[in-house]
C-alpha cells in the first residue's frame, strides 16, 4: 500500500522518529519517495538520548545540543525538497517521544529510522514492533546505510 492509498485527500502527515539517523540519506529519500505528489506535512521528532550517568545528574545540555543540530539539517534539508516541515526534540524514550507526538499530530503514517542491528539500543529494546502495535500507524523501518525494512 502506497501513502497515496492510505491519504483521504488534505495533507498527507508522517511523523518521523530517528535520533542519530535524522539527518541520514535513507531517512530522507524514504520521506520524499513517500511524499512524491502528495501535499505532505512531516512532524521529526529527534530524542535527545543521553548516557544514563549523564541523565542520572540531569546533564542533558549536550545530547540536546545535538540533537537541536541534527534536527536543523533535517528540517532544512526537507524544505529543499519542497516538503511542509517542522520537529521537537523528544523524549529520550522513542515510544513516549512518539506518543507525544501523536497526541498533537494526527499521522497518516510513521518512519522509524536506525542504527544497522549491530548498533544496539531501539532494535535490540524492539521499538518498531513495539510502535506499531502501540500506536496502530502504518510504519516504516528505514536502517541508515541499508534499504527500507518493513512498511
Amino acid at each position: 500500500m502506497t501513502p497515496r492509498d492510505r491519504t483521504a485527500g488534505g495533507r498527507f502527515r508522517i511523523l518521523a522518529i530517528a535520533n542519530e539517523t535524522v539527518d541520514g540519506d535513507a531517512l530522507h529519500e524514504l520521506i520524499v519517495e513517500h511524499a512524491a505528489g502528495l501535499a505532505t506535512e512531516i512532524l521529526v521528532v529527534a530524542p535527545a538520548l543521553n548516557s544514563r550517568v549523564r541523565h542520572w545528574f540531569s546533564d542533558e545540555d549536550g545530547a540536546r545540543q545535538a540533537a537541536e543540530l541534527r534536527l536543523a539539517i533535517s528540517i532544512e534539508r526537507l524544505e529543499r525538497a519542497g516538503i511542509r516541515a517542522y520537529g521537537w526534540i523528544g523524549d529520550a524514550d522513542p515510544l513516549e517521544a512518539i506518543a507525544d507526538a501523536v497526541a498533537v499530530f494526527e499521522a497518516d503514517e510513521l518512519i522509524i529510522s536506525t542504527h544497522p542491528e549491530r548498533a544496539p539500543n531501539w532494535l535490540a529494546r524492539d521499538v518498531v514492533r513495539r510502535a506499531r502495535g502501540r500506536f496502530g500507524l502504518p510504519t516504516a523501518h528505514v536502517v541508515v546505510g541499508r534499504a527500507l525494512i518493513a512498511a
